[in-house]
């Protein structure tokens, strides 16, 4: 009896393996997001599928094949005017696998890969959808050629990059209203930019254009290629506690930097990319030189980020509560870029309700925005590069630095100017001037 017993749970042990073994998976949902270079495709399942891929012709098809599994719900389909696919379908194959089939507009390369448990997300099927090379190339030098223009022939804009933090599957951290951290950044870079684009002699480049997931090094690559002046990151800060609260503005630390140096230098493709400025490539350089010519930059762009950062931060104090008054040091990757100046600014604690609730109002995203705007303006007026266009009128400009007791109509009586010149030559709203600040006097009252 014993014996039999034991046979019994043994084989009743076997029985429930297999039936466990034999579980199918659940696909729940498909999210895609569409970036300028290509798409995510991600299947939220129940646990990591086995699967394949394969295209098809005639017409053009991508498909996915899930074995052992069974859908949840029908797929969300794409927009009428998706660049690479037109819908989304899925039926039984085999009696229990899944097939999902794409109806393509155009050839795609694909990359897929699994991804377990993390966060809010639990299993996930990723595949990427990449444009055959020839479209792809065409949009990258049609954004390349963009990027850069002069005025007048007069001298160059000054090039911003507006990095919006996070993005796609990759939402940032939460508000205790569920408010995601990627979507109100993106809300203030957009409005960043538009003063940017507003202001003569300047333009911004967005980083991230769209809800999509853009890898970090990418993000410096984009800012790398758009040839801009200044790196900006737009984020949303979080901890544990719902009472921390307050601003923050960060340069790259000494470390990170050196760090990046280091891997700079590592490979030769890497310095062969590189121009520092002025023009100078490190790519017929021997290792010594080039790392003194890389320190030197370094140097010039530690010092430029951080005399941007504080005019920044110095904004922020007129705006909100800071979480530290003065500006501070982390090894972030996207401030690593050794020849770009690079500031990354955590706008509030989303955390926080109360800084939550001000991160959803569109007029408080605005005021956000503003602020890092006239701190990169202000830096700009001192710092312009000479071959830009705000370098060529500075010299043809006066500038006052607030004292006590200064008024606007004060000042614009003292150079014979109008004060809406002068609002207008430093993008005021109102009459308030703050002590310390530097107005640039036009020429003339306009």
């Amino acid at each position: 009896m014993p014996r039999f017993r034991k046979i019994f749970v043994l084989s009743l042990l076997l029985a429930m393996s297999v039936t466990v073994g034999a579980e199918q998976i659940k696909v729940d949902s498909l999210r895609f997001w569409t970036a300028p270079d290509h798409t995510r495709l991600v299947f939220d399942v129940s646990k990591v599928p086995s699967h394949s891929i394969f295209p098809l012709d005639n017409p053009a098809r991508l498909v996915i094949d899930i074995n052992n599994a069974s859908l949840n719900r029908p797929f969300r389909q794409p927009p009428g005017n998706h660049p690479l696919f037109s819908k989304v379908r899925s039926a039984v194959r085999h009696g229990k696998d899944l097939r999902v089939v794409l109806d393509l507009k155009t050839d795609v390369a694909t990359k897929s890969f699994t991804l377990r448990p993390s966060h809010q997300y639990g299993n996930r099927l990723v595949v990427d959808l990449f444009p055959k090379q020839g479209a792809a190339k065409a949009s990258s030098t049609t954004q390349k050629s963009a990027a850069v223009k002069t005025v007048e022939n007069k001298g160059r804009d000054i090039i911003v990059a507006v990095d919006a933090g996070h993005g796609g599957e990759d939402p940032g951290a939460h508000g205790p209203r569920g408010t995601q951290e990627k979507k109100v950044v993106f809300a203030i870079a957009q409005k960043l930019a538009a003063m940017i684009n507003k202001q003569p002699g300047m333009k911004a480049v967005m980083v991230r254009k769209g809800d999509y997931y853009l890898k970090l090094r990418k993000r410096m690559d984009i800012a790398r290629e758009a040839r801009a002046d200044l790196f900006v990151s737009i984020h949303a800060d979080a901890f544990k506690s719902s009472r921390v609260k307050g601003a923050s503005v960060f340069t790259l630390s000494r470390r990170g930097a050196s760090s990046e140096a280091a891997r700079w230098l590592a490979y030769h493709e890497n310095s062969a990319d590189l121009e520092l400025a002025g023009g100078v490539s490190l790519d017929d350089k021997d290792e010594m030189l080039a790392s003194v010519l890389l320190d030197l930059s370094q140097t010039a762009t530690k010092e430029a980020s951080r005399k941007v950062a504080a005019k920044v931060l110095g904004n922020f104090k007129h705006i909100g509560a800071l979480h530290k008054n003065t500006v501070q040091k982390a090894g972030f990757m996207v401030l690593k870029s050794p020849d770009i100046p690079s500031i990354l600014v955590e706008t509030a604690f989303i955390s926080n309700p109360h800084e939550e609730r001000k991160l959803r109002s569109g007029a408080h995203q605005y005021k956000m925005a503003r602020a890092i705007f006239h701190g990169i303006l202000e830096y700009f007026r001192e710092y312009a590069p000479p071959d830009t266009l705000m370098a060529l009128n500075s010299t043809r400009q006066a500038r006052h630095v607030i004292s006590r007791g200064d008024t606007l109509s004060g000042i614009a009586q003292q150079y014979g100017v109008s004060m809406r010149a002068i609002k207008a030559a430093n993008s005021l709203a109102d009459n308030t001037i703050r002590v310390g600040q530097v107005l640039m006097i036009p020429a003339d009252s306009g």
